[in-house]
């Protein structure tokens, strides 16, 4: 499963990130796809601008299409698809009228055709996400998406009465079930505080805290969506603001590492165990992708700056030295 956060800066600037968690790799990099980027589209859409904006992101190139898990763009604008496998529910096959775009390349539209999450929240009003496959080898993945910039975020489903819109006040984002269902599954741990409980009397006894976090006695400890989203939402709403890249970052990485999934803990159906195979972030501040793997703790800086933005086709991307 995944875990996906935003938050803003102590000057108003985003930083976004997740951590991807599966069994397996896809052979994923970090992708840059530049403005002028010729990238097939799954369905003609007249009203995509000739030139979008400059992404980068995780992902894996099939077909000159960049297929990414999370990115971000010039713009200050970033998305994350994260599974959600039994309530997704694409169109089966475009709709007449409106706005057609495939699961595959859900992210990637997002980020080279808009600026603000206020222009993508009016935009799909009139979008229909389609479950077609990029190609034979690769089947549709059942996602839901986490869109942010520095004014908030939203969530996107595509559910059983139609695609739907959240807003995320909290700015995270897991996986089953169902965004609604999520946050309001955060009455259940209302009580709890990053305080130290005082001192209580039961009876003649004088009960004190064994020491600091005590206050979050009940927070849940697994790896489930429901119990990630609440711990999440906690850390990532009560960690102090901070000023600076370097603080951010850190900030954010702490953060996913709180509910990052360690191997051996949580095994699928099939007997294989996920694990965070990484934990991504994308600073608007800066513009850059910040990314560490789960057998390399090291993170690793993609500055967009460094990027030669005057192709036509999307490249992978190596990190700054």
């Amino acid at each position: 499963m995944c875990t996906g956060i935003r938050f803003t800066d102590a000057n108003g600037a985003m930083y976004f990130g997740r951590n991807l968690d599966w069994t397996q790799g896809y052979g994923e990099r970090v992708v840059m796809t530049p403005p002028a980027a010729r990238v097939p589209a799954a369905f003609e859409r007249p009203g995509d601008p000739e030139l979008g904006h400059a992404v980068i992101g995780m992902g894996i190139v099939v077909g000159g299409v960049p297929l990414y898990f999370d990115c971000g763009n010039d713009a200050g604008l970033a998305v994350a698809g994260l599974n959600f496998p039994q309530s997704a529910r694409y169109a089966s096959a475009p709709a007449d009228g409106g706005v057609n775009v495939a699961a595959y390349e859900f992210p990637y539209w997002v980020a080279r055709n808009f600026s603000s999450v206020d222009e993508v929240r009016s935009a799909l009003a009139r979008v229909t996400v389609v479950a077609r496959a990029v190609n034979e080898r690769l089947p549709v993945a059942n996602l839901h998406w986490i869109i942010g910039d520095a004014t908030g975020s939203v969530v996107v489903e595509c559910l059983e009465g139609g695609l739907r819109v959240w807003e995320d006040d909290v700015d995270v984002l897991t996986n089953e079930p169902d965004f609604g269902w999520q946050r309001q599954n955060l009455r259940n741990y209302l009580t709890l505080s990053e305080g130290e409980p005082g001192r209580a009397a039961w009876g003649g006894a004088g009960l004190v805290p064994f020491g600091s976090g005590m206050g979050m006695h009940g927070m849940p400890g697994d790896y489930s969506g429901p119990s990630r989203f609440a711990k999440a939402a906690f850390v990532n709403t009560h960690y102090p603001v901070q000023d600076g890249e370097r603080a951010n970052v850190t900030r954010l990485f702490r953060t996913l590492g709180s509910v990052a999934v360690p191997d051996g803990c949580a095994r699928m159906g099939d007997g294989a165990f996920e694990r965070t195979l990484y934990t991504s972030c994308f600073s608007a501040a800066s513009l850059t992708y910040y990314h560490a793997a789960y057998d390399d703790l090291a993170i690793k800086a993609y500055p967009l700056s460094g990027c030669d933005l005057a192709g036509t086709e999307p490249v992978l991307v190596e990190a700054a030295a």
